[in-house]
Order: C-alpha cells, then structure tokens, then sequence
C-alpha cells in the first residue's frame, strides 16, 4: 500500500485540544467486520459488546513529565530539553531533544529550575536535535525523580497549542499507567474511568496488561511513499508470563479478545510464539504494521482517531479492513467525531 492512500480531510476544528468532561462520556463509533454496521454510542457502551471470561489488553505505561525548560550557561538563553530515555541510571545518562538545537553543543551546560535544582551536561550529539545528557546530581534516584516530577511538564503532543494544566497530569494518564517510561499516553486507555472497569470486572471480563514504553516516534510523519520503506522507532514492550496466560486461555476457548489500543497490538503482535500464542517478553520492537497483515492474538480492538497518513492508522485499517476503516473515518469527519489524544474512540469488532 502507498501513503496516499491514508490521505483524507481533516478539518483543524475536529483535533480534541481538552479531554472530554468525563473519561467514559466521550464518543464511540462502533464498526462490525461481519455486518459491516457503524454505529454511533457513549464509551461507557463498551460494556454492552463484552461477556464473561473476555479479555482486554492495557498498557500499562505511565507518563512521566518529559518536558523541561532550562537555561544555557552563560548565555542564560531558555531551552526545551525532551526527555525520551534513560540510557543509564547510575550515571544519569539521558537520551534527549532540544529546542532550538543549534545553540547546544557538547560540553554546554544547563540550568533547570530556580537555585538550579538540577544541573546537566550535554556529552554527545546523536541527530540533528537530539543530545545525550548527563545529569550532574549527587543526591537518591528518588530524589533524582521528585526534582523530575518538579521541574517536568506533562508532555502534552506539540499540537495542543497551550501549557499543561494541573488537570492534564491526571487526564494525559490512564487510570491503570504503573510503570513508568511513556513520553505520550496510550490514548485508548484514556477512555476507562474507575466506574467503567468496576462494572467490567462486575460482568466477568478478564483483564491482561503489557507494558509499552511509548516514544516520540508515535507523531513521526512517514515520509516515503512505499510503505515498506517506513522505518519505525524502536519502543522497549514487558509481557508477563501472568498475562500471557490470560490472553492464552481465552483465545484457547475462542473469547472476545480486545486491544486496547495500537500500542497494545504493537506489543501483543511482536510477541507471537510459533503456534500463533502470546509467549511473555522483555525486549524491543520496531514493527510496522500496515495492510495487508494477518493478526495472531486479538479479534477486537478500541482505538482513537488517528491523523491522516499515521503509522497508526495503518494498523487500525490492517485490522479492520482498509476500505470499511476509510469510510468510517469520512463519516467520523461528517459527524464531527473529535480525533487525536484527548479525542473518541472507536470500536473495531
């Protein structure tokens, strides 16, 4: 398939810049593969489409605040660092971009937070904005944390055109997040209130987690027009022996298995064993999944709206069948369905 082919109009107005009042409360269009039916609902009406011994797939990342500001020695010039990873806790080596890159240079020091509550030195260039840092702190890797959790804004996509708020460190993070290491929310995820997995679990689904450290490649536009040419970021997934075993036995008794999310299908499909089962794993990957591609483990799947001609919306239109994915994508835009991070969802059975 060609990138062109995930062209459609996206009108500014219909990208959420604000979550929704309530996590539950937002949209949900619902397509089913065997009837070729849309239908228009509330999230909480996910409920009505699972039974007992179900499965749901969560991620379980957390967000941690990846965006600081700091100021350039000397100079005193403001600078956006992006925290994407650890490279090494002992040494406090982080794996970062910066805004504007031309003023950084190796062995440029910066400044972060009144008193300097931390200070980091740039070690290496790695691309045209990224940098390897190293944070000069003496202190605990808790301490270490709390200064990060301090000084480090809610890492909101660069779309939504206003600082964070105190609401979106609550709302840019699922209810379920435990392990930290995500620079963006796994969106689907977003939608669950207590309420919802309370009156989920009452009914007798079964939940699995994994966890999928989500980076800044989620945002990065494909810009080859020969999709087998697209090269996608490496993204560190955990799947426990636990959950793998969930997943197992409800696909050994033909259950509704649903991913929730496209970094839960990421995951789940770049652990497949070879008798087509969920094997546990601690590793990375890099798959790209667009049309034509056969899935292994989950028959269902929650997913947001996805900007046109993402990585994203290639998978969902993998799994639900590219011609009937598009099309409910132009009734999305006619019915002014609200797209993106903070936006609805949509139900793929």
């Amino acid at each position: 398939m060609k990138l062109s082919q995930f062209k459609f109009h996206l009108p500014e107005s219909l990208i959420a810049h604000t979550p929704s009042e309530s996590r539950d409360e937002s949209r949900l269009m619902v397509l089913d593969k065997k009837t070729g039916k849309i239908e228009h609902k509330i999230f909480k009406d996910v409920l009505g489409y699972f039974e007992e011994k179900d499965v749901m797939i969560l991620n379980n990342t957390k967000v941690f605040p990846a965006r600081l500001y700091g100021n350039k020695e000397k100079t005193g010039a403001t600078i956006e660092v992006f925290l994407l990873r650890e490279l090494n806790k002992e040494l406090r080596l982080w794996d970062v971009l910066v805004d504007p890159a031309r003023k950084i240079r190796v062995g440029n020091k910066l400044y972060f937070g009144d008193d300097d509550l931390l200070v980091a030195e740039v070690v290496d260039n790695t691309t045209s904005r990224g940098r390897t840092i190293r944070f000069l702190f003496d202190g605990t890797d808790e301490e270490f944390r709390q200064n990060i959790e301090i000084l480090g804004e809610t890492p909101l996509p660069k779309y939504i055109k206003r600082k964070p708020t105190a609401e979106d460190k609550d709302r840019y993070q699922t209810i379920f997040a435990k392990n930290e290491g995500a620079v963006a929310a796994p969106t689907a995820g977003l939608h669950f209130s207590r309420e919802l997995m309370k009156r989920l679990e009452l009914k007798g689904v079964d939940f699995a987690e994994v966890t999928l450290h989500i980076g800044l490649g989620t945002f990065r536009q494909v810009e080859v027009e020969d999709l087998t040419k697209h090269k996608m970021d490496s993204e560190q997934i955990i799947i426990e022996q636990k959950d793998a075993d969930i997943v197992n036995k409800a696909k050994e008794e033909k259950r509704r298995i649903c991913a929730v999310g496209t970094t839960v299908m990421r995951s789940i499909e770049s652990a497949v064993s070879a008798n087509h089962t969920l094997k546990p794993v601690n590793d990375w990957t890099s798959k790209f999944i667009f049309p034509p591609y056969d899935f292994s483990i989950a028959n269902s799947m929650i997913t947001n709206f996805h900007t046109p001609e993402s990585t994203l919306l290639m998978m969902v239109a993998a799994f639900g069948n590219y011609d009937y994915v598009m099309n409910a994508y132009e009734q999305a835009v006619k019915e002014k369905y609200r797209f993106f991070s903070y936006g609805d969802a949509m139900l793929i059975i």
